[in-house]
């Protein structure tokens, strides 16, 4: 399907970021001319001062926000063709231009770090600067790993070329898959991502075995040129690491975002310990779907006939107000203002990026992209990309500019938050034996997605990592076999691991920002603990999960979960959420 052939309320509102395209050259060019080969001598050599240090930052935060519009607008109109040249070249541009604007901001932060500590204390302590405290703190803390002003400008003028991977990836996966046609319903059909998952959630064996087949056969047809972009990707933050002096990638990672590597660490060792209980489940799946032998494309039929809810988009979107009533009328009202003003672009179109992500900026509404089918899976995408978008809804309209925006290990929380709670409400507003045990397994493939498999990708990161940073080079043959050990150590003996398996880390998107994946699995953790807060405790716990939805990036995220009651340093949301996991099962072995 054309893009012209969509509903015109069915399409996001770029408009409301610019009103034209020529509009957003106007000031493409305008925010070029004023902050290109800006002079700071006003500001170098001069940052111990509290009024200089000051009129800096405001200076930094009125040309993020210009320029985080510009790029705002360029990578929406970017994504819902990716065939158009003309928003290619708007997306490289202010890529462009933000790696020659902020390299001239390189002078602060190692100029910052310079300072005497008792200097950046009393700034720390004073009123006037408490939209960034936090920032000098981190700062402070980061002293050990900043570098000197020309290398800092060095390696921020370098950052363009650096995020380019993630960039050759989209456009090998979107624009150069060349995936062919396959069977559905007896036809011949164009294959897209989209309906890929589609058909390994409805489609009759032969069909999901033949798209299977097929849809890697296409990444495999892709493999050296996929293989070479991610292992440039690893080496570029392998060299970052290095140069910043960080003991390993992972280090870094974790550093970035003010988390206690004890958190990964309690992530690690809670899923290992659970991995009995998830090869339980994948026999069970087995065993239930009457299977003579399960492959990897099985894993997605529902184990429940006729139970699956399907739905337009309209009805679908109603559904999701209903379920999330626990979170309140305002809560409510902002979902329905969401549809009403154009935040979302529903439907698939040829030459649209796949998947699904919200996006936004401090000064307008966030957005957001799916690819609607009318699946079960897809309703809860709604919830999950509407709970990232009213989480910075939420940040940006209780937070100073500098302190709005929260780090990626909180994102996806409020996701996954929605998410559960449209389950619980669907299983528990039904008397229909058949949904409740369709809704069991929903939950169970959940966070075997969610938190299973994402910690399985996290340790394949972990590993391409390890053999970069020890001087090995990254192969097609050491990552499939990387990939294929782990996923037979994921899933068990009830499954087969059909060969085509050890390419999936070839189409995983989320590779290219690094250790990224992790986060979803600690995101689905809080979330269970914040669900059974609000649905056992009401309205305090609710209180409480708005403080943390209005709290962006004001301190380090771990302090921020804690305010809606979940510490993960320490192993108690962890092992509730395995115990939620094993009880869920039971429940269902219950119900057969």
């Amino acid at each position: 399907m054309e893009r012209t052939e969509i509903a015109e309320n069915l399409k996001w509102k770029t408009s409301d970021i610019f009103a034209s395209d020529e509009d957003w050259e106007a000031e493409y060019k305008a925010v070029e001319a004023e902050y290109v080969d800006y002079d700071f001598s006003k500001y170098k050599g001069k940052l111990g001062d509290k009024q200089t240090l000051l009129a800096c930052f405001a200076l930094n935060d009125a040309v993020s926000r210009r320029i985080e519009k510009l790029y705002l607008y360029a990578h929406l109109t970017h994504d819902q063709d990716v065939r158009v040249s003309k928003y290619t070249s708007m997306n490289a541009k202010i890529g462009a231009l933000v790696s020659k604007i902020f390299a001239q901001f390189a002078f602060v932060e190692p100029e910052l770090t310079k300072l005497d500590e008792a200097v950046l204390q009393s700034f720390i302590n004073d009123p006037d600067f408490a939209a960034y405290e936090y920032k000098l703190r981190q700062i402070t803390k980061s002293k050990a790993h900043v570098l000197s002003e020309a290398e800092e400008k060095l390696l921020t003028l370098g950052g363009d070329v650096m995020r380019e991977f993630r960039g050759i990836f989209s456009m090998l996966d979107n624009a150069n898959l060349n995936l062919p046609k396959a069977k559905f319903n007896g036809e011949e059909i164009q294959m897209s991502h989209g309906m890929y998952g589609v058909i390994l959630h409805n489609g009759n064996a032969e069909e999901r075995k033949e798209w299977f087949e097929k849809y890697y056969q296409a990444y495999i047809n892709l493999i050296d040129a996929i293989t070479q972009t991610y292992y440039a990707n690893v080496k570029k933050d392998v060299f970052y690491k290095t140069a910043r002096k960080y003991e390993s990638c992972l280090a870094m990672a974790l550093d970035g975002e003010d988390v206690s590597p004890v958190v990964y660490e309690n992530l690690i060792q809670a899923v290992q310990g659970a991995l009995p209980t998830m090869h339980e489940y994948i026999r069970l799946r087995k065993e239930t779907a009457g299977l003579a032998e399960q492959h990897m494309y099985d894993i997605y039929v529902p184990l429940v006939k006729d139970a699956e809810i399907k739905m337009p988009f309209e009805k679908a979107y109603d559904l999701i107000v209903e379920g999330l009533a626990p979170l309140g009328k305002d809560y409510q009202a902002l979902l329905k203002k969401a549809r009403r003003e154009g935040w979302l672009d529903v439907c698939e179109n040829d030459g649209k990026r796949s998947g699904a992500y919200s996006s936004g900026v401090y000064d307008t509404h966030p957005y957001v992209l799916l690819n609607y089918q009318e699946t079960t899976n897809d309703i809860f995408t709604i919830a999950h990309e509407m709970g990232h978008a009213l989480h910075t809804y939420k940040s940006n309209g209780n937070q100073p500019y500098a302190k709005a925006d929260y780090t990626i290990f909180l994102a996806e929380i409020a996701s996954t938050v929605n998410e559960v709670l449209l389950l619980k409400h669907l299983y528990k507003n039904t008397d229909d034996k058949n949904l409740k045990k369709y809704l069991l397994n929903y939950y169970m493939d959940m966070i075997r997605a969610t938190l299973f498999r994402q910690t399985q990708f996290a340790q394949f990161e972990q590993i391409a990592h390890a053999k970069a940073e020890a001087g090995e080079p990254l192969t097609k043959d050491t990552l499939c076999a990387a990939y294929y050990q782990l996923n037979k150590d994921y899933y068990g003996d009830g499954i087969i691991h059909d060969s085509q398996i050890a390419y999936e880390w070839a189409r995983i998107p989320h590779f290219y920002t690094s250790f990224y994946v992790y986060k979803y699995a600690t995101g689905i953790t809080s979330a269970i603990s914040i669900v059974k807060r609000i649905l056992t405790e009401g309205e305090s716990a609710v209180k409480d999960y708005f403080r943390f939805l209005s709290s962006g990036g004001c301190t380090d995220p771990v302090t921020i979960l804690k305010n809606a009651g979940v510490d993960l340093t320490t192993s108690a949301p962890f092992e509730a959420a395995m115990q939620e996991f094993k009880d869920t099962l039971e429940q269902f072995k219950s119900l057969l």
